[in-house]
């Protein structure tokens, strides 16, 4: 039952943000990119922090090797993204950000591959994430899932638009991009098999679970939320940061009462 569940949520995971993403007008995505990196911020920053941490320091491994494991994890993500094999950007052409002209289509011309390997990988470890959360505990997994999802649909939605403006058709930017997101799915069934049996490893791995979600809501997300703004757009992005930690919350009180 528990393959079942890994399988159902990475599934979700990996498809149901191409789908949205690709179901939106370029100009409905570039508005909704904006609040949805804010949103995705904060349910990653509430589940890595909130959650999936304490659910690791609540077991019998020391708190030297669980900090030492966090801080190899985020060197690890730090290292993946320096060679573009863990790919999270949501920047695309008029996002605010300095990029030249046609700086999207160079994007996914010259490094279209690794955009695509690169969110293969990522997708990968999300999957891994998933079954390790739901290996320690069902309503933690559900709540990892929700909180990778959250982040894939901006991850997704800024990838679909590098892949159109570089000459995509709508069709094939869509089948890139499931294709990517079906690696969820390869990588929560191989996490299932190999964590399954390694039951003193969950710790570690939830750990570096965390790892993944601190290091895209620090290195990448928290830094495009830091421009000059107006007070009315500040607070509208601290509104969707903090929807994204009640989200968490809500998500974590409503498993735990159904669970009683």
């Amino acid at each position: 039952m528990t393959l079942l569940y890994i399988v159902a949520a990475t599934l979700l995971g990996g498809l149901l943000s191409v789908v949205i993403a690709a179901s939106l007008t370029l100009t409905m995505l570039s508005r909704v990119v904006k609040g949805l990196v804010s949103l995705s911020a904060g349910v990653l920053l509430g589940t890595a922090l909130l959650h999936v941490l304490p659910e690791a320091f609540e077991s019998q491994a020391t708190p030297q090797a669980l900090f030492g494991t966090l801080l190899g994890g985020l060197l690890f993500f730090w290292l993946l993204e320096k060679v573009e094999l863990y790919r999270h950007a949501h920047h695309h052409e008029g996002d605010g950000h300095d990029h030249h002209h046609h700086f999207d289509a160079q994007q996914a011309g010259r490094g279209g591959l690794s955009v695509l390997v690169g969110d293969g990988i990522h997708n990968f470890c999300d999957g891994i994430i998933i079954a390790a959360a739901f290996l320690a505990d069902s309503g933690l997994g559900v709540v990892t899932a929700l909180a990778i999802v959250a982040h894939e649909i901006p991850q997704e939605a800024g990838d679909y638009i590098v892949l159109l403006n570089a000459g995509f058709s709508r069709r094939k930017a869509l089948f890139y991009n499931a294709l990517s997101g079906l690696a969820a799915v390869a990588g929560g069934v191989v996490g299932y098999f190999l964590v399954g049996p390694w039951e003193a490893a969950l710790p570690y791995l939830l750990v570096a679970a965390s790892s993944s979600f601190i290091y895209v809501a620090v290195a990448d997300l928290l830094p495009q939320l830091q421009q000059r703004l107006s007070w009315r757009q500040t607070l509208v992005q601290v509104f969707w940061l903090g929807a994204g930690l009640g989200l968490v919350l809500l998500a974590r009180a409503a498993l735990e009462s159904h669970a009683h």
